[in-house]
């Protein structure tokens, strides 16, 4: 399984980003899709995820009504438009695919994600 994650980049306070993730290798529409971040210094954290039929999505505070997860199944891709992007959003961006099929449980968990995308940087000015 590949994923490839991109749309990262330069902006500042108050913009949007959207960053895309393409998967590869299996079947994507079985899986539930997170996105995670880190900090430089700070552990790898939880930021969004999205049920295998879209019908769910869960968000950790922080990025609650900035950040939209979705996902297109027939594309292969999963997607998290960032909005009032903030410094402290700043971060290497990864996406994830969930290690258990149809599952209707969210989880936000590192370890309950199997496959990982390499990151794409966001930088936040203020």
């Amino acid at each position: 399984v590949q994923l490839q994650a991109s749309g990262g980049g330069l902006v500042q306070a108050g913009g949007s980003l959207r960053l895309s993730c393409a998967a590869s290798g299996r079947s994507f529409s079985r899986y539930a899709m997170g996105w995670f971040r880190q900090a430089p210094g700070k552990e790898r954290e939880f930021v969004a995820a999205i049920s295998w039929n879209a019908v769910s999505t869960y968000y950790t505070n922080s990025v609650k009504d900035r950040f939209a997860i979705s996902r297109d199944n027939a594309k292969n891709a999963v997607y998290l438009q960032m909005n009032s992007l903030k410094p402290e959003d700043t971060a290497v961006y990864y996406c994830a695919s969930d290690r258990f099929g149809y599952s209707s449980n969210l989880r936000t968990a590192n370890d309950m994600y199997e496959y990982w995308g390499q990151g794409t940087q966001v930088t936040v000015s203020s």
